[in-house]
C-alpha cells in the first residue's frame, strides 16, 4: 500500500475494497460535474464497478504498470490522484485526477499533485510526467499550468467524447524543470 501525507487533514492512499463504496458515492455525487471530462464516469453505474477498479488497481500496482490513490480528506474520499500508462524503459508515465465538486476550488488538488509529483520524480524515479486533456477543460488547464508543465502539442481529433471527435492537448513536465521549480 502507497501512502503520502500531504497535511493533517489530507491523505493520499491506495484504495482498498472496503473504500469501494464510499469511492462509488464520490463519483456518483459529482457525477454531472465530472462526466464531461472523464469517460470512466459513465462506466461507474454500480458500487461494484467501483470494487473493479479497485482490484485492477492493487493489480497495476503490484505490477508497477499504474498507481491509484484515493484523495482522502479526514477519512473521507474527496478524489483521486494517479499515474498511469507507465512506461518504465523511459521513466514516463500520465497523471489523472479528479475532485468531488464540492471540493473543487480550493487548493487542494494543486497541493496533493505537487506532493505526489515530488513523490514520482524522487521514489519512483520518474524522468517525465505527462497530462492530457481536452482543450474545453479550463480546469485541467489551469492545473498543468500551475504544476509548470508544457504544452508539447495538441493531437487532433484522437478521441471521442460525448458523441464528438476532440482534440487532446499533452502537456509534460521533466524531472529537471521540477527540480528547478521547487
Amino acid at each position: 500500500m502507497v501512502s503520502i501525507i500531504i497535511n493533517e487533514n489530507i491523505l493520499l492512499r491506495s484504495y482498498q475494497p472496503e473504500d469501494a463504496q464510499e469511492l462509488f458515492n464520490a463519483v456518483n455525487n459529482s457525477r454531472k460535474h465530472l462526466l464531461p471530462w472523464l469517460d470512466w464516469i459513465s462506466k461507474t453505474t454500480r458500487p461494484e464497478h467501483s470494487l473493479q477498479f479497485i482490484q485492477q488497481s492493487l493489480h497495476q500496482l503490484h505490477t508497477q504498470e499504474a498507481l491509484a490513490l484515493g484523495i482522502f480528506y479526514n477519512d473521507r474520499i474527496i478524489g483521486g490522484i494517479g499515474m498511469h500508462h507507465w512506461d518504465q524503459p523511459t521513466k514516463r508515465a500520465q497523471l489523472g485526477y479528479w475532485i468531488s465538486e464540492e471540493w473543487e476550488g480550493k487548493g487542494i488538488m494543486n497541493t496533493c499533485l505537487t506532493r505526489f509529483v515530488d513523490f514520482l520524480f524522487e521514489k519512483i524515479g520518474l524522468n517525465k510526467l505527462e497530462i492530457h486533456f481536452v482543450p474545453a477543460n479550463t480546469r485541467s488547464t489551469k492545473v498543468a499550468a500551475r504544476l509548470g508543465a508544457k504544452v508539447e502539442g495538441v493531437i487532433r481529433q484522437c478521441c471521442i467524447r460525448n458523441g464528438h471527435l476532440e482534440d487532446i492537448v499533452m502537456t509534460g513536465i521533466l524531472r529537471n524543470e521540477w527540480k528547478i521549480k521547487i
